[in-house]
């Protein structure tokens, strides 16, 4: 019976498989109908989205996935903008000041004979740029304008220069109104590591090259407390080197600056005592402002150190220049020689102290010899860690040659002798500040100066001059 039974299941499977195979083939066929339906609207939608995505315009019309498509894509350009103006000024460095001056002094020290009160402005914009590389070789592009009005007090004869270094203006008192800006500094600086198989990273020699419309003194006699009449001592005797800057041995244009080229070699192998050596060729005289030849340019040497005393910093410098343009105390074209010292040292955590000594060895100048000396404190011993108090002296000796001319010389050959005067001895003077931080990049420092047998006359009054400075740097 069981036999049987299985027999009869199997006949009627057997007889059942053409009907399912059958249903099998009806279920796939309209399941491929049903994809090919929707491969047809796919592609159809496809080709609506490539013809959307052909414009940047929107329309209703076209799919919601283009619009939304095409407003992250002006979005992302969007954004994209700022981001390219932020890579392209990636590296570069702005900084700048404005600096006004007002002064006193009694008319004794005046050349009008009358009490001069005196106010001034100078703006100052330096920018600095990559310059691009070239393998390890990376250069530096630098600009730097000025502008200004007011010259300052009007000063009788004084080997001093100026009691205010930070006046400035375009055509001198002939043009008081005169307030145009002037390309002051324009140069470009190579700096080549060294020894050239060593990556740069680890280069700790290396060589520099600057050319251009340079400031001599950005270079050469720097000091840590005492280079910068904006916001330390203005007399100009105590900004830089007076024999090369009061005296006009740097045989500059009337604002200070010169064409030239440099070359340094720095060593800074042992960070506690690097070592920079410095030769710098510039136009002197005419060809100072282009109005003239460059022969017979200034030429200058430096060898400077960073030194330690204890574990406080200094800097020591030791320069020598000879300049075929520079002028005699009777207006002669003559040719220059000298040497200098520039030492700064800082010997207590909130004192620095500095040095400056210059000899000329060849040449008719005012005075041969000048020596300044002078200190800074921090205001961090009264509880005042952003001022500084500065104090300074100095001493310019009179040339033998020019003591024994001065008294009849009339280099303008107007008939009028110059000085009117025998000149003897030394003019000595002195500087003292008290830069107040107000904070935001305001300060505010008043002065006082004083000058002593000025222009070695030793028949002259002492001058005084009061004055304040007030700065904003940003």
């Amino acid at each position: 019976m069981g036999r049987r039974l299985l027999v009869t299941a199997a006949l009627v499977a057997a007889a059942a498989q053409p009907a399912q195979a059958s249903t099998d083939l009806a279920q796939m066929k309209a399941l491929l109908e049903q994809l090919a339906t929707r491969v047809q609207a796919l592609e159809a939608r496809n080709s609506e989205l490539e013809k959307a995505l052909e414009t940047e315009r929107l329309s209703e019309r076209e799919p919601e996935i283009a619009t939304r498509l095409k407003a992250l894509e002006a979005r992302t350009q969007a954004m994209d903008a700022p981001v390219k103006r932020m890579d392209a000024l990636e590296g570069i460095q702005v900084e700048g000041s404005i600096t006004a001056v007002g002064q006193a002094t009694g008319a004794g020290g005046t050349a009008s004979g009358q009490r001069e009160r005196r106010t001034n402005y100078r703006g100052d914009v330096e920018v600095t740029l990559p310059g691009g590389t070239w393998g390890d070789m990376t250069g530096t592009a630098f600009a730097h304008v000025r502008l200004g009005q007011g010259a300052g007090i009007g000063l009788r004869p004084t080997y001093t220069s100026t009691t205010n270094s930070v006046g400035f203006e375009v055509g001198g008192v002939s043009n008081p109104d005169s307030s145009f800006a002037i390309l002051a500094q324009g140069w470009y600086q190579l700096d080549i590591p060294l020894p050239r198989s060593r990556a740069t990273q680890a280069a700790t020699q290396r060589a520099r090259v600057t050319v251009g419309k340079i400031d001599v003194f950005g270079f050469f006699d720097g000091n840590a407390i005492a280079d910068d009449e904006t916001t330390r001592f203005q007399n100009n005797a105590f900004v830089h080197n007076p024999l090369l800057d009061s005296g006009g041995g740097i045989g500059a244009d009337a604002y200070g600056f010169a064409p030239g080229a440099i070359v340094q070699y720095v060593d800074e192998g042992n960070k506690a005592a690097a070592w920079t050596y410095s030769l710098g060729i510039f136009g002197a005289g005419q060809g100072a402002n282009f109005a003239g030849s460059q022969g017979k340019p200034l030429a200058i040497a430096q060898v400077e150190t960073t030194q330690r005393l204890g574990y406080l910093p200094g800097t020591y410098r030791l320069y020598a220049w000879t300049n075929g343009r520079a002028t005699g105390f009777d207006g002669s074209l003559q040719r220059q020689q000298g040497v200098g010292i520039s030492v700064d040292q800082q010997v207590l955590d909130d004192l620095t102290l500095f040095a400056r000594w210059g000899r000329l060895t060849k040449g008719q100048p005012r005075f041969d010899t000048a020596l300044t000396l002078g200190a800074e404190w921090n205001g961090n011993d009264w509880g005042r860690g952003g001022d500084a108090l500065g104090v300074a002296w100095g001493r310019l000796r009179t040339a033998k040659a020019f003591a024994a001319g001065s008294a009849t010389v009339d280099a303008d050959g107007d008939g009028v002798p110059d000085w009117g005067y025998t000149a003897s001895g030394a003019e000595t003077l002195a500087e003292l500040y008290y830069r107040w931080n107000l904070g935001n990049g305001l300060q505010l420092t008043p002065s006082l100066q004083y000058i002593r047998r000025p222009g070695g006359n030793a028949a002259a009054a002492a001058i005084r001059v009061l004055g304040v400075r007030a700065q904003w740097a940003f």
